[in-house]
């Protein structure tokens, strides 16, 4: 194994360990709301800083692009940056719906090269490394086989900040919903990507998202044998913030399908 990925485990693992015990007093919790439907807890902010404090003891120069604290808190030399959600799912944790995760990976030069996410709740650690294939709990893991998006199960982000594309979004989801085995939308794109890279999705599509939702989750599918690209089947999902994935022969159609209901302006 990697030693930036142990490092990264390590910092995982710490952060659950703050995340299971602030489980157990949700009402206790300080919530606050960074824009309408966007919230952050003292858990995401202690969880983040243990993150932070594991990686920097181990990798002082590499730098940080964090969802609590940004970019500020690395001091990197810019080949080597950590991406970090602390807590993805956040709405989730404090409504008590077990459906979050820790989400950690290292890019170099701009290349996702190690990844890691742990779901807490299940003591599930989802890891990669860069042409190293994909695990779950040290267990080699593979997209699913299937074949046609009719038996495929694919997973989704819905808008919860901007609603200027919901209609689009509904548009997509009613299309998908007459060509598919079913949607999900647990909202925790991280776990929906580790779940497509284990084979419990087929694929999964959102727009919208954050480097730090899908640094990590994308990697593992890549390295277990699935596609991923932006709405224009590009590489610049990091980028653009738009996400399509899924098994090799699935990939395809669901792009395919997206790509027809969206305009020009959107895709990207």
């Amino acid at each position: 194994m990697h030693p930036a990925l142990n490092i990264a485990i390590k910092a995982a693992r710490r952060a659950g360990q703050i995340i299971n015990r602030a489980s157990n007093d949700l009402d206790l919790l300080k919530v606050t709301a960074k824009q309408p439907n966007d919230f952050v807890t003292e858990v995401d902010k202690a969880a983040e800083a243990a993150i932070i404090q594991t990686l920097q003891e181990a990798y002082p120069n590499y730098g940080i692009l964090a969802e609590e604290s940004g970019e500020a808190a690395g001091k990197g030399d810019g080949e080597y940056q950590w991406i970090i959600d602390p807590l993805d799912g956040t709405t989730n944790f404090i409504h008590g719906m077990p459906q979050y995760a820790v989400s950690i990976a290292l890019a170099k030069g701009g290349i996702v090269e190690q990844a890691v996410v742990f779901d807490p709740n299940r003591n599930e650690l989802f890891t990669a490394s860069k042409g190293g294939g994909a695990f779950l709990n040290e267990r080699r893991i593979r997209v699913s086989r299937r074949t046609r998006l009719g038996e495929s199960l694919i997973g989704t982000g819905f808008p919860y900040r901007m609603f200027d594309k919901i209609d689009l979004y509904l548009s997509i989801f009613k299309e998908l919903a007459e060509k598919t085995a079913g949607q999900r939308r647990p909202g925790a794109a991280s776990l929906d990507l580790a779940y497509v890279a284990c084979g419990r999705y087929d694929g999964f599509w959102e727009f919208g998202l954050s480097p730090w939702d899908m640094a990590a989750g994308a990697l593992l599918i890549s390295e277990a044998g699935g596609l991923v690209s932006d709405l224009r089947g590009d590489a610049n999902y990091l980028e653009t913030g738009n996400l399509v994935a899924g098994t090799p022969k699935v990939f395809g159609p669901l792009l395919k399908i997206i790509q027809d209901k969206l305009p020009e302006s959107v895709r990207g």
